[in-house]
């Protein structure tokens, strides 16, 4: 059975979670302080873990940093879950390595949701290839790795915007749709009318620096990659580009589905 940590000081909260999370079907375990959610990630590590922002010991964005930089903790799926609703609170949240961001209040089907769309898109993929490398100019990601380099430079990159970017790559030159890219990055399950997609863009181009310039948004559409500077590691982008890989599972060449 899958776990989950609940960190959160609001008692009434916490146990609506633990609660919601039970009757999904996960083992759900509750902590009210920073300092005895830490004893218990050293014990177990979770499944996953719902963390709120306003803690009574520590801050929840300095807990959220330091499972990132632990060895073992840096790949634990993390949803945000907080009463702060500004963008500019979910762009640190998601920027300090948060896998997505759920406000109060919130409705326990949309907290489901989100965990289990989550927990699928933590899975390994073993259809990928995991020694491929994708390139977009100076842009270069590591599937095997999953690392990120811009000219040169590393960058560090949550799991979402990882994905986002690899998927906007390996389309490049083809337009994806909001639609799309939520149901590949975030499962079909993902709430459509959360801004979580352009929060994740404009870090992913923020961290990018440059390199941000080659995500295109596409108004009223979606968002695409260049295609004419993307290429697979070993291979140059032909005079029809690269080929996309929603192209490779049945789309035409505007990018929606056939």
């Amino acid at each position: 059975m899958r776990s989950i940590y609940v960190v959160e000081d609001d008692a009434n909260i916490r146990e609506i979670e633990m609660f919601a999370l039970k009757s999904g079907g996960y083992e759900a375990e509750g902590f009210e302080r920073a300092s005895d959610f830490w004893r218990a990630v050293k014990e177990r590590r979770p499944s996953l873990i719902l963390l709120d922002i306003m803690l009574p010991d520590e801050d929840g964005l300095a807990v959220l940093k330091k499972l990132r930089a632990g060895q073992e903790t840096k790949g634990l799926p993390i949803i945000l879950v907080t009463a702060k609703t500004t963008e500019i609170d979910k762009v640190r949240g998601l920027d300090a390595g948060a896998d997505d961001y759920i406000t109060k209040p919130f409705g326990v089907m949309e907290l489901l949701s989100r965990v289990k769309a989550l927990l699928r898109r933590a899975e390994p993929k073993e259809e990928l290839p995991q020694l491929e490398k994708l390139v977009l100019s100076d842009i270069v990601l590591s599937m095997a790795e999953r690392t990120c380099q811009v000219a040169g430079e590393m960058v560090e990159l949550t799991y979402k915007e990882f994905e986002l970017l690899a998927l906007l790559i390996r389309n490049a030159g083809i337009v994806l749709t909001r639609e799309v890219l939520m149901d590949k990055v975030w499962g079909v399950d993902f709430i459509g009318e959360s801004r979580t997609l352009d929060v994740h863009i404009k870090t992913l181009r923020k961290k990018l620096g440059d390199g941000g310039r080659h995500v295109k948004t596409v108004r009223n559409v979606g968002y695409l990659a260049d295609r004419g500077e993307a290429s697979r590691a070993g291979e140059k982008a032909g005079p029809g580009g690269a080929r996309g890989e929603m192209g490779e599972r049945g789309t035409d060449k505007t990018g929606g589905a056939r």
